[in-house]
Parts: C-alpha cells; structure tokens; sequence
C-alpha cells in the first residue's frame, strides 16, 4: 500500500517527531510508513487522517491495481 504521509506532513509542516507525538507511535514507525516499510493498522490509519482532516482513502492509496 502506498501513501501519501509525507506529502500531507509537508503540507500542515508537521514534523516526523510532532507527528508522532500526536499519534502516539515512535518517530520510527512514522518513518517506516513514509518509505512503505510498514503499512499502520486500521486504528492508526484512520488517527493519521483524522489529524489531517482528510478521508484515510486520500492518505492511503491501494497498488495492488
């Protein structure tokens, strides 16, 4: 699954660490989800949008297509 975490990051000029703080995960998850090393539960997913104030399908994209 691709994202677009760092895109929105960039766009609220939100850094890896305040981000994390937020959310509650280390900034190495944050990390790792940017480089599409791992893809965040359902419940983060869903915390990642919420904080951006966009649907979790802007934030995430299936390229399994």
């Amino acid at each position: 699954m691709k994202n677009r975490l760092k895109e929105f990051r960039a766009i609220n000029d939100t850094t890896q660490a305040e981000l994390a703080k937020k959310l509650q995960v280390s900034r190495q998850t944050i990390i790792a989800i940017e480089k599409d090393k791992y893809d965040p539960s359902l419940k983060l997913a869903l915390k990642m949008a919420k904080f951006f104030q966009i649907p979790v399908e802007e934030l995430f994209i299936d390229d399994e297509n």
